[in-house]
């Protein structure tokens, strides 16, 4: 079969201590309860630098710059060992602080909803065109157009008409609404937005950047944050995909959103695949951004400890999915696990769908994946949460799976999440930890024979919407490539055949 393969991945960080503090929901929701809580009091204690964010092991994995394997050997906790800061520039991505994102997100406005006091505005644009990534995005000039003064940003803020930005605690900006009623289109809704479609194009711009494909050969591009454009009339509408398209001059493109919570980028990419495969589009981006909901989502925790605020950066991404080249690392379409509205929703039952189930469709058995990736979150996020170390609980339940199936003995099976589990190392952005971090490092260890596949899983809590008890979940196989490319289906020859095949079948009526 002529699988699709992936050809690229880029990943990118954007530090935002101010948007943890101001946008981040547990911040919002404490500060609506209680103005002067003990928790919004602290929280600025626990704020780390740029540099430290830069320094933080994990997020240096996450660009590219360390591996999962060389992360496990760096002694935790993390946040307590220095020297790790090699460069906010990573292989596979980059660090961007909280102003030259701002100045991203007036870039990403096609509203003029963005106002930035106007000394900041200049002084992010010169930042950004001198940027190796940032100053090559679209439509720079708009940061020559519509400054404010401090004083019309402070009234529009405090009449409830925008929302504020933040740069080091002062005031420097602000999202304004885009309809006087429409809830969908609230100043508060339209931040969101515009910081997700502005880290995403981030993410893209590092894929261009980073990799050989040109923003004109993309043909379609499938987003997949937690976001929802639309208005009044249809909330979720979309379309992200087009607009982050847009702004990085991805003129030949067409492209749509994939929504399913955490789980959606596993969607995405498994639609992005069949895509490939069946020659409609050769070659497809699926990307998100972050979400400032999620900033400090654990910062109480973080705080009581005396720890860090962690979730102190938006996560991003962009993956490049083409038809077969004969060298990059294949998806396994005939391989793709998913969790059925029948499947049930223990874990064992939900392990069967997208580990199992797969496995046997090809043929495999457990440790014939060297990797999984499953629900990537750093468990220095997790774990004071009280939600434990959540990769490390997937590779135990995936073991004890294959001790069930006679894979593996049950004296074998801590050797076994050693052997094909990592430490996690994204940030807890909802889908951004889903697997899809270690596609970058997947594909760099299977070009070079360090691995032979990987399994990367997505999951997501459905029931959050309100609207099913359910949960989800998808998988797919990423393996070297065989190296054989088959022919495509080409019209133009099946048109040549045909009309020969007519002319030989008149040639017999007439010879009758």
């Amino acid at each position: 079969m002529n699988f699709p393969v992936i050809k690229g991945a880029a990943y990118g960080l954007v530090h935002a201590n101010d948007m943890l503090v101001h946008h981040g929901t547990t911040q919002t929701m404490e500060r609506t309860k209680d103005a002067k809580s003990g928790h919004l009091e602290k929280l600025p204690g626990h704020l780390r630098s740029f540099e430290q964010v830069v320094d933080y092991p994990p997020n240096q994995v996450y660009i590219g710059n360390m591996t999962p394997d060389e992360l496990r050997e760096v002694p935790r906790p993390w946040y307590k060992q220095a020297g790790f800061g090699k460069s906010r520039d990573g292989k596979f991505g980059a660090i961007i602080p909280e102003d030259e994102f701002i100045g991203l997100m007036k870039i990403a406005d096609a509203f003029e909803l963005v106002i930035l006091e106007e000394q900041f505005q200049l002084s992010v644009k010169n930042k950004i065109i001198a940027h190796p990534i940032l100053g090559a995005i679209k439509d720079i000039n708009k940061l020559d157009k519509n400054p404010g003064t401090s004083e019309e940003i402070q009234k529009l803020v405090e009449e409830h008409i925008a929302q504020p930005m933040y740069f080091e605690g002062k005031l420097v900006g602000c999202v304004k609404r885009a309809h006087e009623f429409d809830e969908a289109l609230s100043d508060h809704v339209m931040y969101e937005n515009l910081v997700s479609k502005a880290s995403a194009a981030f993410a893209l711009q590092l894929l261009l950047n980073k990799t050989k494909l040109k923003a004109e050969e993309i043909e379609y591009i499938i987003e997949c944050s937690e976001e929802a454009c639309g208005d009044m009339n249809q909330r979720g509408g979309g379309n992200f995909a087009k607009s982050i398209g847009e702004m990085c001059g991805c003129i030949n493109a067409t492209g749509s959103d994939t929504r399913s919570f955490c789980a959606a980028p596993a969607h995405a990419l498994v639609e992005a695949a069949a895509l490939a495969q069946s020659g409609i589009y050769k070659n497809i981006v699926v990307l998100a951004g972050g979400a400032s909901a999620k900033l400090g989502m654990n910062s109480k925790n973080h705080v009581e400890k005396g720890m860090p605020a962690f979730e102190d950066v938006l996560g991003a991404f962009a993956i490049h999915i083409g038809e077969n080249d004969g060298v990059s690392p294949m998806i396994r379409t005939d391989g793709v696990g998913r969790h059925k509205i029948g499947s049930g929703s223990s874990p064992q039952a939900v392990m069967t769908a997208i580990v199992a189930d797969p496995l046997d469709k090809i043929g495999y058995k457990i440790f014939d994946v060297d990797r999984y990736a499953a629900e990537l979150q750093n468990p220095e996020i997790t774990e004071p949460a009280g939600a434990g170390d959540v990769p490390l609980a997937n590779y135990k339940m995936i073991s004890a799976l294959g001790v069930k199936r006679g894979d593996l003995e049950k004296k074998d099976l801590q050797k076994a999440v050693d052997s094909f589990g990592m430490p996690g190392f994204a940030p807890t952005q909802g889908h951004i930890p889903s697997g899809v971090p270690f596609v970058g490092h997947a594909l760099e260890m299977i070009l070079s024979g360090k691995i032979s596949r990987t399994m990367i899983i997505g999951k997501g809590s459905l029931f959050l919407g309100r609207m099913t008890n359910l949960f989800d979940g998808v998988s797919f196989i990423v393996e070297k490539n065989s190296g054989s490319v088959e022919a495509g289906f080409n019209k133009q020859e099946v048109r040549v055949m045909i009309a020969e095949a007519m002319r030989d079948f008149a040639k017999t009526l007439s010879q009758e």
